[in-house]
This record gives structure tokens, sequence and C-alpha cells, in this order.
């Protein structure tokens, strides 16, 4: 399976991926896109700009049309839309909402962790708590209308650990 991890900042969707890798024998991280292009030398903005989420975008692209099977992504390219989205409202994403809705289809299973209530991070613990709460209603928003698979996880790690295990194993 191809599984994607998505959600705001500050959600737990990395320690989610890592727990995950521990329990899918064969499976590989795919970390997020922000920093395999820092890696690779993208500089970007101290706060990211809207060129910087279609830079992260198109890589996102790029590294699940390129994968195999057995691959899980930290982060994949629609809550990457979604920051875009937030951080520049006037610009028209239709065609990378279709972009994003083709690459969508060669995922087999979109993990979605919300920000929870109550919050599990304060908002002194993040930066952007606007730009965080903004993205994850966004996302709430945009999911139904995927037409791919999607589970929302909450709880503790390992129960959200157990809530994507059982998805799988049906």
């Amino acid at each position: 399976m191809k599984i994607a991890i998505i959600g705001a900042h500050k959600v737990g969707k990395t320690t989610l991926a890592e727990e995950l890798l521990e329990h899918l024998p064969g499976y590989t991280l795919e970390m997020e896109p922000y920093y395999q292009l820092e890696a690779s030398g993208y500089e970007f903005s101290e706060i990211p700009t809207a060129d910087d989420f279609v830079e992260q975008f198109n890589c996102s692209v790029d590294l699940v049309s390129s994968s195999d099977r057995r691959m899980i992504f930290d982060r994949c390219v629609i809550d990457i839309l979604a920051y875009l989205h937030v951080v520049d409202p006037g610009r028209n994403i239709r065609s990378l909402f279709a972009t994003a809705q083709a690459i969508l289809a060669e995922i087999d299973l979109l993990v979605f962790v919300p920000i929870e209530t109550p919050d599990l991070i304060s908002a002194h613990e993040t930066d952007q708590p606007k730009l965080r709460s903004r993205v994850n209603d966004l996302l709430y928003d945009w999911i139904g209308d995927l037409n791919i698979e999607v589970i929302e996880v909450n709880g503790t790690l390992p129960e959200r650990r157990n809530q994507v295990l059982a998805k799988i194993s049906r």
C-alpha cells in the first residue's frame, strides 16, 4: 500500500509515520517535501511563502508518482495545497487541486491527523497557530471531496497506530 499521512503542523504526523514504519515490515518512509527540498539546497523563506508551497507541492507530486508500493508519506499534495490556499487565498488553485486528485488516486490510504479537542499542543508551543487551525479546517472540508479512502485518527500514539493498522488489516 501507499499510505499518506496528512494534517496541519504539530499534530503528530511524523511521529505516527515513524511508529507505523516500525510495525509495517518492508515499508519505506518518505519524509515530507519541505525537509527533502531543504536538504537538496532549496532556501525557504523564514515564513514559507506561496511559492515555497508550490515547490513543495511539485516535489510531493514527484515523490508519489515515482514511488513504489509499501511506502509511507509524511505529508502529501493535499495538505501542502491547503497551506498554499490559506497563505494565498486569491490564487486560482483549480488546476493544482485537479493534479492533487490525480496524484491521490495513487494513494491507497489517506490518514488524516487533525487538531484534537482539547488541542494536545498549546498555542505557545506551535508557530503560527492561526495558520495551523485554518489548514486543519480546510482539510476537514476537502477530504470528503477526494474520492479516496480516508481514516481520521485520534488519541494517543498507540491508539492512532492501532487505528491505522486495523484499517489496513480489513
